[in-house]
């Protein structure tokens, strides 16, 4: 009798566990779906999707498919030279024969997006900066040497080009329309890694962390928790419908890997940097003529504001802001309508035009907005297209790098020679051929394009500090804006 009774009591037991399970799987358990993705375009993968209720309602994985096959792996190679110097050699074979300058080969790696079907590629201006040799792996693993099409230092943008058709690509989307809090894909090729994509969220936008090193360098970086590590400068930054919002640029870290927060261009800088170096060669940046100051409480307390806001004018140069009629102290809350109340966020604003476009801002005056337009300038102060050779071209001068052997004979650690000399500026300033450059405004000049940076952030003129082969040093103050 009892033998009956365990064995009922186990076949409800098992029945019901049965019943349990089966009810679980119809009712309470969340759906779950095998999803095949393709592997490297060539075979495939199953995984398990995440429940709906388990990814907080967003599903990533269309961003990724779409955005995976348009990132590219940017190899480069280049030399850098390092001087190094014996002052015995001085001893016994002269002053000057102790610097020796070394040539060394240098390997890079990082990230780029294909944003057209016939191979425009956007990267980090850092990492091919010092490339003499570009070279594109794609996501199917075919390679392309790709050509510098442009840079842009001041938004560490560049734009690469290489001879494909029918390429995925990425569209822009929308960084304005990013909010704090919104899902976001980081897609590059951290560590060597190709094609891997880490997920966060928006962080912060119009985020300034003070590493440009150029003056004229703009900050209005999207902040966001996704992983990045070095090899994924240059990648895309994606939204959740797989469009283009931003170029993973830098990482916040002590230690040169990730420990929480990276760094994004957002593709309304990138769009307009691209656009330009496509047209132009080099971006044409607009300027208000300007110098701009972060609000805070006791400014807003002196100005009887009641809450902080806008961006204070602490200078006022010559040039658009001053024919508008903006004056030192006016603080300027909207560019185009567009809300302003950061010193990056402005700027930001203003990056989006070119030189003798006009934007309308409003500012406040002793407590009452007042608008103003104002037409922007270029670098040197008028509202022409700059172009490098049209800047140099003023100078009326050929230039080469300067030898090893001058450097070790002057003992310099850089130079730009005049080879020839012609009517120009240089000239009016009395300046003779062999004249070697080795400073502009205090700045170290090594080549054409370090000249042409000082120029164009001059506000004067140069100065410029050099020796004649003859070992004379001279000094000369050269008009940039006559």
């Amino acid at each position: 009798m009892n033998t009956r009774k365990i064995v009922i009591t186990f076949i409800v037991a098992v029945m019901g566990a049965i019943v349990g399970v089966f009810a679980y799987s119809k009712i309470v358990r969340p759906n779950t779906q095998i999803v095949e993705v393709p592997v490297n375009g060539n075979s495939s993968a199953q995984y398990t999707a995440l429940p709906t209720s388990l990814q907080g309602g967003v599903d990533l994985t269309f961003a990724a498919e779409k955005s995976i096959h348009t990132v590219v792996h940017v190899q480069t190679k280049g030399r850098t030279s390092a001087s190094s110097y014996n002052p015995l050699l001085d001893f016994f074979f002269g002053p000057g024969s102790g610097y020796r300058q070394e040539s060394r080969p240098v390997m890079g790696s990082g990230s780029g997006v294909i944003i057209t079907k016939d191979g425009f590629i956007v990267t980090n201006n850092h990492v091919v900066a010092n490339a003499d040799e570009i070279e594109v792996v794609l996501n199917d693993r075919r390679t392309f040497r790709a050509v510098k099409v442009g840079t842009d230092p001041t938004t560490d943008i560049a734009l690469l080009k290489i001879e494909a058709s029918d390429l995925p690509f990425l569209s822009y989307g929308n960084s304005d329309q990013l909010k704090i809090g919104e899902w976001v894909l980081a897609v590059g090729n951290p560590l060597n890694l190709n094609t891997t994509v880490t997920a966060g969220i928006v962080s912060a936008k119009s985020r300034s962390i003070q590493i440009s090193g150029d003056q004229m360098g703009i900050e209005a970086f999207i902040q966001t928790d996704a992983a990045v590590n070095p090899g994924n400068s240059g990648g895309a930054l994606v939204n959740t419908q797989g469009e283009l919002v931003g170029i993973n640029t830098v990482i916040a870290s002590n230690t040169g890997a990730f420990i929480g927060y990276s760094f994004a261009v957002p593709v309304s800088i990138v769009q307009k940097v691209v656009s330009d170096l496509m047209e132009f060669g080099e971006v044409q940046r607009g300027l208000i003529g300007v110098g701009l100051r972060e609000m805070d409480s006791e400014l807003a307390k002196e100005l009887n504001f009641d809450k902080i806001k806008g961006v204070y004018v602490a200078e006022v140069y010559d040039g658009g802001a001053k024919e508008a009629g903006i004056e030192k102290g006016d603080v300027i809350i909207s560019v185009n309508g567009d809300p302003v109340n950061a010193v990056p966020e402005l700027q930001e604003r203003v990056s989006r035009h070119r030189p003798g476009e006009k934007i309308e801002i409003i500012a406040i005056r002793n407590g009452k907005n007042k608008p103003f337009t104002v037409t922007l300038r270029n670098t040197l102060g008028n509202t022409d297209v700059m172009q490098t050779a049209s800047i140099l071209s003023s100078l009326g001068a050929k230039f080469e790098t300067v030898s090893d052997a001058e450097r070790q004979a002057f003992r310099l650690r850089n130079g730009l020679k005049i080879i020839s000399i012609s009517n120009g500026k240089l000239k009016d300033a009395g300046i003779k051929e062999g004249y070697i450059i080795s400073k502009a405004n205090r700045v170290p000049i090594n080549s054409e394009d370090d000249l042409r940076k000082v120029i164009e952030v001059a506000d004067e003129g140069l100065f410029l500090t050099g020796i004649y082969p003859n070992g004379r040093v001279a000094y000369y103050a050269v008009n940039m804006h006559d």
